[in-house]
């Protein structure tokens, strides 16, 4: 009776119950944001964003506590020209001088398999606050979290109308993100 009890309780504590959820801190020096859009035409243009920060929480037992939060420092934007990095850092687009960052923070993290996500979550551009869903892949690296993120949105959902003639609203997010564990 003691072994049976024993084992009960052994099996019991090694429940899926206990599992410790996994959090990580974002590397501001691997990870990175790129921003793509098609302009005059279909002409691809890109701009870069990187120095991120924030956390990843994976609880593989409950998704409920799985959270994303990232924090995106606007003044590091970089396009492919100098003209157009002002101007996506003037107040005709991001307005870094008056918002100075771009923040997500996931509302639900819901696994589709062992590694991929979709990530239910707010994205928080100029005080604008809107509804956003990333399809995510998670991998492990010498004990790093990578995870790669997609999504798009609409630029006008944030109030950057600004040559919508000749810039598509669509614009088209990957993230790349390595954390360390904590």
């Amino acid at each position: 009776m003691t072994r049976f009890t024993s084992l009960l309780f052994a099996l019991f504590l090694s429940s899926p119950l206990y599992a410790i959820p996994h959090s990580s801190d974002i590397d501001r020096d691997n990870t990175a944001i790129v921003l793509s859009w098609h302009a005059f035409g279909g002409l691809l243009s890109r701009a870069w964003l990187n120095n991120v920060t924030g956390n990843v929480t994976l609880d593989p037992d409950n998704e409920f506590n799985d959270h994303v939060r990232v924090t995106i420092p606007v003044s590091t934007l970089i396009a492919s020209n100098s003209l157009l990095t002002w101007q996506l850092k003037s107040d005709m687009f991001f307005d870094a001088q008056h918002y100075p960052t771009i923040t997500f923070i996931s509302s639900r993290v819901v696994p589709l398999d062992s590694h991929r996500f979709r990530i239910f979550g707010v994205l928080d551009v100029r005080d604008i606050r809107q509804p956003v869903i990333l399809e995510a892949e998670q991998r492990e690296q010498n004990g790093s979290l990578i995870l790669h993120a997609t999504t798009s949105i609409s630029r006008s959902a944030f109030n950057m109308t600004r040559f919508a003639v000749v810039v598509d609203d669509r614009i088209t997010i990957n993230i790349d993100i390595q954390a360390h564990q904590h």
